[in-house]
């Protein structure tokens, strides 16, 4: 091939390759959201979540990338990576974390369009995170081997009564939200500002007996699976999760409504600063579309969890309005709890673990 001949090939090629270019750039603003994406860190897109987000965002033209992490990970990822962040948007972990990652400079304020739809008392002032999801941390049993009556009324009837010795799940770490949720729901029944980590000698003991009572399910063994067949006939599980274990193992699981109320966490959305320069327009606009009433309500019918906005919460399953109405929210100082959490599971998982 002469010298010629390549160099016309050569300029052939970058012509195409102008033209291409001229010809995406003319399809203007409506298609822009198509050539970028936005990285999606969160510990609530397991169960088939992430991959329905994913698909639903592609229809609204967000191209997300999941990134699925557990919950004190989660955390510890965002705050690792402050400084130089990867992450866009982030959903998912409790009003406590979000707390601590706004007062590390984490988290880039907005209000979303659908600020006015929320419970003004769930709402961030400084508008650095919101609330999307609430979670209630509930106690399961099979009702093939309980009944209301029989079943346990309290946390603490587990191990205090013998009869449940053996028969419920207690978890074997201490890095997701839902097993840190029942350490600090016994925990806060116990405080003591002169005992160690500000919980007395009492309730040090109680999670002691907990831990040493119950049946730590080995990973060869499926906990609900066991719930479910009656082998371990007593657990726990959040809330939006419910449905779907109640429809993979072809059972419906008691609940147990304790009169102190159960945990609650309120699961959020939040902006990662990038710094003033970065344009964050993507990553608002993803946010309004997936706070919106409409696509909580989706994400409430799909996957039975309790949306906070207002707007969508008649959407929430039947099953989802029944745990709503049979259970109360345990009323808990989050700000003590922020305070202690890493010192209560450090302590747990060394010396009691």
């Amino acid at each position: 091939m002469n010298l010629k001949r390549l160099l016309l090939i050569v300029i052939g090629i970058i012509v195409s390759s102008v033209i291409m270019g001229c010809g995406k750039e003319s399809n203007g603003d409506s298609d822009s959201k198509k050539q970028k994406s936005l990285i999606v860190y969160s510990n609530s897109v397991t169960d088939g979540r992430g991959d329905w987000l994913k698909e639903q965002a592609k229809e609204a033209g967000f191209n997300i990338e999941i990134v699925d992490i557990g919950g004190s990970d989660l955390y510890n990822r965002l705050l690792a990576e402050k400084n130089n962040p990867i992450a866009h948007v982030s959903f998912g972990l409790s009003q406590m974390d979000w707390n601590s990652l706004k007062k590390e400079n984490a988290l880039k304020e907005y209000e979303p369009e659908w600020l006015n739809e929320l419970p003004d008392n769930l709402v961030d002032p400084e508008h650095f995170y919101h609330p999307i999801v609430e979670q209630r941390i509930v106690m399961l049993y099979n009702k093939d081997t309980y009944t209301e009556a029989t079943a346990p009324k309290d946390w603490p009837d587990l191990w205090e009564k013998e009869e449940f010795y053996g028969k419920y799940h207690v978890p074997s770490s201490l890095g997701g939200g839902t097993n840190r949720a029942v350490i600090y729901n016994i925990l806060t029944r116990y405080l003591d500002e002169n005992g160690e980590l500000g919980v007395s000698d009492e309730g040090w003991e109680a999670v002691k007996k907990y831990v040493q009572n119950g049946y730590m399910t080995p990973d060869s063994e499926d906990r609900n699976a066991n719930l479910a067949d009656g082998t371990v006939p007593i657990s726990f599980y959040f809330s939006s999760g419910i449905p779907g274990i109640e429809e993979e193992f072809s059972f419906e699981a008691g609940i147990v409504s304790p009169s102190i109320g159960v945990p609650s966490t309120i699961e959020q959305v939040g902006i990662m600063n990038h710094g003033d320069d970065f344009d964050y327009t993507l990553a608002q606009d993803f946010v309004d579309w997936f706070g919106s009433a409409e696509v909580q309500g989706k994400w409430a019918q799909e996957f039975g969890s309790i949306p906070v906005n207002k707007s969508a919460i008649d959407q929430a399953t039947d099953r989802m309005k029944e745990i709503v109405e049979f259970t109360t929210v345990q009323e808990i100082d989050y700000e003590i709890v922020s305070k202690y959490i890493d010192g209560w599971m450090e302590k747990i998982e060394l010396e009691i673990f």
